[in-house]
C-alpha cells in the first residue's frame, strides 16, 4: 500500500502541472491574442488613411513580436518540465515495483498459456456484466473469440435492468422481481419485498433509502441467481495486492537459498497468507491430529462421539478394523464416520 501511495503523489503532482500549465497557457494566449488584435486594429486604421508607418507603431510591432516569441519559449520551457515529471512518475514506478511479478512462482503452477487467457477473459467479461458495463463486455467477447452462452449472460442482463430502474427510483422492477420470487426470499429470511413497499409508501425520500434498497437487492438477487455480491476478478485482484509482496518475499529467499521444488504444487501456496476478514467466505477445518487443513480429498470427518478429525487421521487410527477417538474412550467403527461439509 506504500508503494501504490508513493507513486499516486507522484501522480497527484504530474496532474496539479498539468492543471497549472492549462490555466496559465491559456491566459497567456488570451493577453496575446488580445494584444495583437489591438495592434492590428491600429495597423488597419493607419492604412485606411493612407498614413506610412509611424515610429511608433514599427517599435510596437517590434515589440509585439518580440512578446510572442518570449510567451511561446516560455509555454515551450513549462511543457518541457511537465515531461520531466511525467518521467518521475515511471521512475517511481520501477522503484515501488517489480516488473518482474510472473516470476513469484515457477510455471509448472500454471496450466497452458490459451488456458491462462481464457480464464483471465472469462473473468474480465463477469466482471464487466456485474459492473453493468454491458456493451464493453459484448465487444471483448467479439474481439477475444470468447463464446458466452446467453444463460451466462441472462442473470447479469436482468440483475442490472433492475438496478437501473432503482437508480431511476423506478420501484415497478425490483417489486414484480421480488413477488415472482417471494418464496425463495422467504427461506432466504429476505426483507427485500418489504422494504420496497415501505419504500413505496414514503413521500419524503433521501438518498440513503435509495442506496440501501439498491444494496438489498443486489445482495439478496445475488444470492438467489447464485451469484458473488463482489466481482471474483476485484476480490482477486484485492487479494493479489496483499499476497504479492508476501510471494515476492518467498521468491528471493527461495533464489538466496537456492532451494528448488519449494513450490510446485496448483492448488497450495508455499506459506499461508493473511488476507483479513473480508476475503473469509467460508470455513476452513484444519485437523487437530495432523495438524493439516483439510480437502475434498481429505474431508472432515464426524465420529459417533462428536469429534471431527481428518480422513487421512482416521485411517491412520484404525487398528484391527476398529477406531478409537483420539480424544475419548469410545471405540466405534470407522465406516459409522459421517463426512462434514461447512
Amino acid at each position: 500500500m506504500e508503494q501504490c501511495e508513493s507513486v499516486e503523489r507522484e501522480v497527484d503532482k504530474v496532474l496539479q502541472k498539468f492543471l497549472t500549465y492549462g490555466q496559465h497557457c491559456e491566459q497567456s494566449l488570451e493577453e496575446l491574442l488580445h494584444y495583437v488584435g489591438q495592434l492590428r486594429a491600429e495597423l488597419a486604421s493607419a492604412a485606411l488613411q493612407g498614413t506610412p508607418l509611424s515610429a511608433t507603431l514599427s517599435l510596437v510591432m517590434s515589440q509585439c513580436c518580440r512578446k510572442i516569441k518570449d510567451t511561446v519559449q516560455k509555454l515551450a520551457s513549462d511543457h518541457k518540465d511537465i515531461h520531466s515529471s511525467v518521467s518521475r512518475v515511471g521512475k517511481a514506478i520501477d522503484r515501488n515495483f517489480d516488473s518482474e511479478v510472473c516470476g513469484v512462482v515457477s510455471d509448472a503452477v500454471w496450466d497452458s498459456r490459451e488456458k491462462q487467457q481464457q480464464i483471465l477473459q472469462m473473468a474480465i467479461v463477469e466482471h464487466l456484466y456485474q459492473q453493468g458495463m454491458l456493451s464493453v463486455a459484448e465487444e471483448l467477447c467479439q474481439e477475444s473469440t470468447l463464446n458466452v452462452d446467453l444463460d451466462f449472460k441472462q442473470p447479469f442482463l436482468e440483475l442490472n435492468r433492475i438496478l437501473e430502474a432503482l437508480h431511476k427510483h423506478d420501484l415497478g422492477p425490483a417489486l414484480e422481481w421480488a413477488i415472482s420470487h417471494r418464496q425463495r426470499l422467504l427461506e432466504l429470511n429476505s426483507s427485500l419485498e418489504f422494504k420496497l413497499h415501505r419504500l413505496y409508501f414514503i413521500h419524503l425520500l433521501d438518498t440513503s433509502h435509495w442506496a440501501e434498497i439498491c444494496e438489498t437487492f443486489t445482495r439478496d438477487a445475488c444470492s438467489l441467481l447464485g451469484l458473488s455480491v463482489e466481482s471474483p476478478l476485484s476480490v482477486s485482484f484485492a487479494s493479489g495486492c496483499v499476497a504479492l509482496p508476501v510471494l515476492m518475499n518467498i521468491k528471493a529467499v527461495i533464489e538466496q537459498r537456492q532451494c528448488t521444488g519449494v513450490w510446485s504444487h496448483k492448488d497450495e501456496l508455499p506459506i499461508e497468507i493473511e488476507l483479513g476478514m473480508k476475503c473469509w467466505y467460508h470455513s476452513v477445518f484444519a485437523c487437530p491430529i495432523l495438524r493439516q487443513q483439510t480437502s475434498d480429498s481429505n474431508p472432515p470427518i464426524k465420529l459417533i462421539c462428536g469429534h471431527v478429525i481428518s480422513r487421512d487421521a482416521l485411517n491412520k487410527l484404525i487398528n484391527g478394523g476398529k477406531l478409537k477417538c483420539p480424544y475419548c474412550p469410545m471405540e466405534q467403527n470407522p465406516a459409522d464416520g459421517k463426512r462434514i461439509i461447512f
